[in-house]
């Protein structure tokens, strides 16, 4: 990993209180992830692996999330002072009053996406067949897909995070994260297809970071020293993973070598740090126009009141400032 001296003194003079950095004290930050720690979580990892955060003038603890961990409740009642995020659950934050607010992203958007056996050509030819879905994800893209490719309700079954349904039925389709579903499908002998929902027009971000709006407020140069750094974290892990992948592993033992490069791979083929508007305005970049695709979506769909702030749920003013590009 490569940094230059000009840019680690900016990350630095970012933190807030560190006229006199042999003086201060590292700002304690915990940042509370969206799952067990993983390849998709690495640019954190990274930054903390390689000192990028204790540079930036900052002592971050990276908390695992989990399927039991309600990460929103967590960030509005002060336990954590940033989350890996999602759009649409930021807005519902909004919608119910929580002081919240988005100061930029890990992928320019969702790694959501359909996994089908290997004679689907596209989401389309899906309609009218049978594709098994989550229970939340009736709250998220299910009603975008309906109007997107015409599905019904009737399509969708229940998905239990359990593959073999699909390995046993060659006409069946599964949601899916581009890094997850599709290792362990080929692991067992399949030869699955993965279609991302962006690719088809999907708006929302994907892995965010999302903090309480009175740190923004209170302390902009910590939450823009944090920022930064992550997305210097990511550049980082996209050179030389070591480092990350040893505390990914520590903290999540089941995380195997192979699973790890998968990932590491599969984020690089599709751009996911640096397609569309991050290959010019640099990696962790976040526009109002794309928000505003998911506020009408999910309005339209009816799961958002109209009447939402939806404004109030990011802030461009770290990000305009931070280009960190990748190679």
């Amino acid at each position: 990993m490569t940094i230059s001296l000009t840019r680690r003194a900016a990350l630095g003079a970012l933190a807030a209180g560190l006229a006199t950095p042999a003086l201060a004290q590292a700002r304690k930050l915990t940042f509370l992830t969206s799952w067990f720690a993983q390849a998709e979580h690495g640019g954190f990892y990274q930054a903390l692996a390689t000192g990028l955060y204790k540079t930036a003038g900052l002592d971050v603890t990276v908390k695992m999330g989990g399927p039991q961990v309600n990460g929103m409740q967590l960030l509005a009642a002060g336990e954590v002072d940033l989350i890996m995020g999602y759009d649409i659950q930021v807005l519902k934050g909004i919608e119910n009053g929580l002081p919240v607010t988005t100061v930029g992203t890990s992928f320019q958007f969702d790694l959501q996406g359909i996994m089908t056996h290997e004679q689907v050509n596209g989401l389309a030819d899906l309609k009218g067949k049978r594709i098994l879905i989550a229970s939340s994800s009736h709250a998220t893209f299910w009603p975008w897909l309906k109007k997107r490719f015409g599905f019904t309700d009737a399509q969708a079954g229940v998905y239990t995070f359990n593959l073999q349904p699909f390995l046993a039925d060659k006409e069946l389709a599964l949601q899916g994260y581009l890094s997850s579903e599709p290792f362990e499908a080929a692991a067992a002998g399949a030869k699955p297809k993965f279609f991302l929902l962006a690719d088809d027009g999907y708006p929302p971000y994907g892995s965010t970071m999302v903090t309480r709006t009175p740190l923004v407020d209170k302390d902009p140069g910590v939450v823009k020293a944090f920022v930064e750094a992550s997305l210097e974290g990511w550049k980082s892990y996209f050179a030389r993973p070591e480092a990350a992948n040893l505390l990914i592993k520590r903290d999540n033992p089941k995380m195997t070598d192979d699973r790890i490069a998968f990932a590491i791979a599969k984020l690089g083929e599709v751009k996911a740090l640096n397609r569309g508007d991050a290959a010019t305005h640099g990696i962790g970049v976040i526009t109002e126009a794309r928000w505003k695709q998911t506020y009408d979506f999910l309005v339209e769909g009816g799961l958002l009141k109209p009447t939402v702030e939806w404004q109030k749920a990011f802030t461009t003013r770290f990000i305009r400032d931070i280009r960190v590009m990748m190679p």
